[in-house]
C-alpha cells in the first residue's frame, strides 16, 4: 500500500482493481482507516491493490471524484469508477468489496 499523488494517479488505476483511500494525514478515523487497510491489503495480496490519497496534496484530484468527508474510499477496475464509500468500514467489509469485483 502506498500514497500516491495526482501524477501517478490514472497509471495506478489503469489497470485491474484499485481501492483508493481519500485520506489526510491529521483526520483520526482516517488513521482508524489506514490500519484496516493495512489488514485488507494482507489479506487480498497480489490479487488487488489499495493505494492512498491525501487530500490535503491533492485538492484537484479529490474535487473531482466529490470527496466531502474523509475517508472517502473509491473501487476502480481497469480505471473505471466501480463503487464510492464515505467514512470507516470494518476490514470483512472492504474484503467483500474487493472480492465482488475481482
Amino acid at each position: 500500500m502506498k500514497i500516491i499523488n495526482q501524477k501517478d494517479f490514472e497509471n495506478e488505476i489503469k489497470e485491474g482493481v484499485v481501492l483508493v483511500d481519500f485520506f489526510a494525514t491529521w483526520c483520526g478515523p482516517c488513521r482508524m482507516m489506514g490500519a484496516i487497510l493495512e489488514e485488507v491489503d494482507k489479506e487480498i495480496e497480489g490479487k488487488a491493490k489499495i493505494v492512498k490519497i491525501d487530500v490535503d496534496q491533492n485538492q484537484d484530484l479529490a474535487r473531482r471524484f466529490g470527496v466531502m468527508s474523509i475517508p472517502t474510499l473509491i473501487l476502480f477496475k481497469n480505471g473505471q469508477m466501480v463503487q464510492k464509500s464515505v467514512g470507516v468500514m470494518q476490514k470483512n467489509q472492504c474484503v467483500d468489496l474487493i472480492k465482488k469485483s475481482l
